[in-house]
């Protein structure tokens, strides 16, 4: 089988976009069609399925993404020396967003630490973030995309925001709390959503962290908006008003120095694999 083949397919499942995927390998988009096409040919499967949010891969997709990630991994550590001493050693900062980080970031981790035991990691998860055009991080996992600074970015994955109540909460959304933001600590526009949503109405109760709102929700304190990672994966609470549906962008940031080092590859590529196969989990699908 063509490695080359493999490469581009690799390149355009992590990307999902056919142009961005192109502009990485340095082709125009008609080859990197014609490459999957052929390589789809070749394994009697169909890879990609063409939707509104891009090249999403299909079922058998999914299965070589993951051979093929772990054939390029095996190929990186060769090429970088292997084992403690090359690629897998050393630290890597992490900044993201308070939710994302503690709620889909850090339960995966261990994973991440069981295939790279000798790469360490920091995880900042909080309101705010750490500036990787200053190296204050070696990634950046943020809400938008930077417009300037010696950055490498790429998006990271879309996701999902609804609004949910207490599981059991018997009342009517209109009878409870609207929970949401402190609106002097809102640390990014891409947070400020509830006027979007055109409820009528402000939150009463108000926390500047989002897991703080989500306790508030889940304790039965009143209904208020979530990420999906968040609000589908907790029991304690149920979506409601499936209308009222947002969608957002995470920006992954890196400066341009560091995304030469070998363990902050290995992070990248490892965060952009678990990103893609838990796509319905992060889309609230």
């Amino acid at each position: 089988m063509d490695w080359g083949k493999l490469q581009t397919f690799i390149v355009l499942a992590r990307s999902t976009n056919l142009e961005r995927a192109s502009r990485t390998l340095g082709i125009d988009g008609t080859t990197v069609s014609r490459k999957i096409r052929s390589l789809e040919l070749e394994l009697g499967h169909t890879l990609f399925e063409r939707t509104r949010d891009g090249q999403v891969l299909t079922a058998d997709g999914r299965r070589l993404f993951t051979q093929v990630e772990t054939m390029e991994r095996a190929a990186l550590e060769f090429q970088e020396g292997a084992g403690v001493a090359g690629a897998e050693h050393g630290l890597v900062r992490v900044s993201a967003a308070e939710g994302f980080g503690t709620r889909f970031v850090a339960p995966h981790l261990r994973d991440f630490a069981n295939l790279h035991p000798n790469i360490s990691v920091d995880l900042y998860a909080n309101s705010g973030f750490l500036n990787p055009s200053r190296k204050e991080a070696d990634i950046a996992l943020l809400l938008a995309q930077p417009r300037k600074g010696p950055l490498k970015t790429r998006k990271l994955t879309d996701y999902g925001l609804g609004l949910y109540i207490a599981a059991n909460e018997p009342k009517r959304p209109e009878d409870v709390a609207l929970i949401g933001y402190i609106p002097d600590f809102i640390y990014a526009p891409e947070l400020n959503y509830l006027d979007e949503l055109a409820l009528g109405r402000e939150p009463t109760l108000r926390s500047s962290s989002i897991n703080g709102q989500l306790e508030m929700i889940a304790a039965g304190a009143g209904f208020g908006v979530l990420p999906c990672f968040m609000g589908d994966a907790d029991a304690r609470v149920r979506r409601i008003y499936p209308e009222k549906f947002l969608k957002r962008t995470f920006w992954l940031a890196v400066h341009q120095d560091v995304s030469l080092l070998p363990r902050v590859r290995i992070f990248i590529d490892w965060l952009v694999g678990v990103a893609a196969r838990e796509r319905g989990l992060l889309l609230g699908g």
